[in-house]
């Protein structure tokens, strides 16, 4: 079962989400990254739609949803996700957010604890002081990403996006990701507003305060977010679960994508408990 629909962000009456819904069950809500519409989950949505209903959405200013203003920090992009449950007549979710829609989902749980069953967060970061940051070449990179065309960053992203073993062996799967990115709509405003959401995340103090059943996935090699922020989570959160991907970069659902099945187990344990 599909469907699609459009949600009114709590912060502006002129602004509309646009959400899509797969597959039946109970609620799994993915959040994606920097720039990136819910398009991008295509590989993610097939593979868990088997067990759930699976909402994905296009963030503030991205894809086919429209914003009066790309202003806004991670908070207000989990606002917006919780306006998304609401119009899909959602109380409580299954949360996977992944990179910025990792940090988003951080937020989810703390503000709105009763609407999240099950956290997952991928490739993504706690903010504050003690967060690791890009190497200075990666961080250059970010910072110019919105001057180039979707075609030339999508390219030229790829030694940071993937490890060493994707770029080896699974260059289709690499070609693949870049036709799929380059065909959805990019927004250089969008993008720059949420590299400024990102810079004001900051949640690690309150990470203790999270106490939905969580798991961390991280590529050993991510170079746009390095592991030992995967770390400070696990650490931080009581009884998160840590994976670690030995073999991937930041986008490990290309590089290792077996490890979807690995998260629709982790999210249906909840269940059979």
């Amino acid at each position: 079962m599909s469907a699609r629909g459009s949600a009114m962000p709590r912060r502006s009456a002129r602004d509309r989400l646009h959400w899509e819904s797969t597959g039946e069950g109970t609620t799994v809500l993915l959040i994606t990254g920097l720039g990136l519409s819910g398009g991008a989950w295509w590989r993610t949505v097939p593979v868990l739609a088997r067990r759930f209903r699976v909402l994905t959405f296009d963030n503030r200013g991205v894809g086919r949803s429209r914003a009066s203003s790309c202003s806004y920090t991670t908070e207000a992009m989990a606002d917006d996700a919780v306006s998304v449950l609401d119009a899909a007549g959602v109380s409580r979710a299954d949360v996977y957010g992944f990179s910025l829609g990792g940090m988003a989902a951080q937020q989810l749980a703390l503000r709105y604890p009763e609407r999240v069953r099950r956290l997952v967060l991928g490739a993504t970061q706690p903010g504050g002081p003690r967060a690791l940051p890009p190497d200075d070449q990666t961080l250059g990179f970010i910072r110019r990403r919105s001057e180039l065309t979707d075609e030339e960053a999508a390219w030229a992203s790829v030694p940071y996006n993937y490890g060493p073993a994707c770029r080896r062996r699974h260059g289709a799967r690499i070609a693949e990701d870049i036709a799929a990115r380059i065909a959805c709509p990019f927004s250089p405003d969008a993008y720059r507003a949420q590299l400024y959401a990102a810079s004001l995340h900051n949640c690690l103090g309150r990470l203790d305060r999270i106490h939905a059943p969580t798991l961390v996935v991280h590529g050993q090699h991510d170079r746009m977010i390095p592991v030992r922020n995967a770390e400070l989570m696990a650490e931080r959160i009581p009884g998160a679960e840590l994976r670690i991907l030995e073999h991937s970069g930041h986008l490990y659902p290309t590089e290792e994508p077996r490890v979807d099945e690995a998260i629709s187990a982790f999210l249906a344990a909840a269940e059979q408990a």
